[in-house]
C-alpha cells in the first residue's frame, strides 16, 4: 500500500513540473521527460538546445518555451509536444505517433522519414520537408522550401502558402496539398484531381490544425504520384 501511495504522489506530482535549463542539464531535462509515464511539463530557456524531448513514448504534455535546435520531438510517440519558438533541423524527425506544433518557423528536414502522428508548423517551412515521410500527416501554415516530400511513401502535406522547387520529386503514395503556387514539381509528381475523399481528408487536417471555415478546401490543389517509376523501364532511364 505504501509503494502505491508514493507512486500515486508522483504521478500527481508530475502533472505540472517546470524544468529550467538554465539550472537543468539537457541530458536531465530529458530523463525526467522519458521516464514521465503521464503530466504537463513546461521547459524555460531551451536556448536551441539540440534533441530537446526527443524519445518520449508516453502522453505526456509538453510545453517548450522558446527556440530549440536539432531534432526537437524526434522519434516521438504520443506526447504532445507545442514549441513557442522556432524549430532547428529535423524537428520531429522520425515521429511515430502524438502531435509537434511549432508556433515559428522550422528549419530544413522537418518531419523527415515521420510514421505517424501530426507535424503543425504555423510560420514557414525550409527544405526538404517530410522527405521519406511514411505515415506522418503535416500542415504548414506558411511556405515551404525546395525537395519537399522526396521519395515521401505514405502520408500527407498540406501547405497553405507556395512551394519551392521539385516538390514531390520521386513520390510514392503520399498525398500533397498546396494552395499557393509551386515553383516547379519533381520527377514523378504530377496534380491530380481533388475528389471528395481527398476533400475529406483536408478538412480532417485542416480543422486539426486549428485552421477554419474561412480556408476553403477549394482553393488546394492536390498532387502525388504518375506512378512511372514504380518498375524498371528502359523509356525512363534518365528519370532515375
Amino acid at each position: 500500500m505504501a509503494a502505491a501511495r508514493e507512486g500515486a504522489r508522483a504521478a500527481h506530482d508530475a502533472r505540472n513540473t517546470d524544468l529550467d535549463l538554465a539550472s537543468l542539464s539537457l541530458r536531465q531535462a530529458n530523463e525526467t521527460l522519458q521516464k514521465a509515464e503521464a503530466g504537463s511539463f513546461v521547459v524555460a530557456n531551451p536556448r536551441g538546445a539540440h534533441a530537446l524531448a526527443a524519445g518520449l513514448t508516453n502522453p505526456l504534455d509538453v510545453t517548450i518555451n522558446g527556440h530549440v535546435g536539432y531534432y526537437c520531438g524526434g522519434m516521438n510517440q504520443k506526447a504532445h509536444i507545442t514549441i513557442n519558438g522556432n524549430a532547428g533541423t529535423g524537428v520531429a524527425e522520425n515521429m511515430m505517433s502524438g502531435r509537434v506544433h511549432v508556433k515559428g518557423d522550422a528549419s530544413q528536414s522537418a518531419g523527415a522519414t515521420g510514421c505517424g502522428g501530426l507535424l503543425i508548423i504555423d510560420g514557414n517551412a525550409s527544405a526538404r520537408l517530410g522527405i521519406s515521410l511514411r505515415g506522418l500527416d503535416i500542415v504548414v501554415k506558411g511556405s515551404i522550401g525546395h525537395m519537399a516530400a522526396f521519395m515521401a511513401q505514405a502520408g500527407t502535406i498540406v501547405v497553405l502558402g507556395d512551394a519551392g522547387d521539385a516538390l514531390g520529386d520521386s513520390i510514392y503514395e503520399a498525398r500533397l496539398f498546396v494552395r499557393g503556387k509551386v515553383k516547379s514539381l519533381g520527377t514523378d509528381c504530377i496534380a491530380k484531381d481533388m475528389r471528395e475523399e481527398h476533400r475529406t481528408l483536408l478538412r480532417s487536417l485542416l480543422d486539426a490544425a486549428g485552421i477554419g471555415p474561412e480556408i476553403d478546401v477549394a482553393e488546394f490543389t492536390r498532387y502525388g504520384s504518375a506512378r512511372k517509376l514504380y518498375n524498371f523501364h528502359i523509356d525512363n532511364l534518365g528519370s532515375y
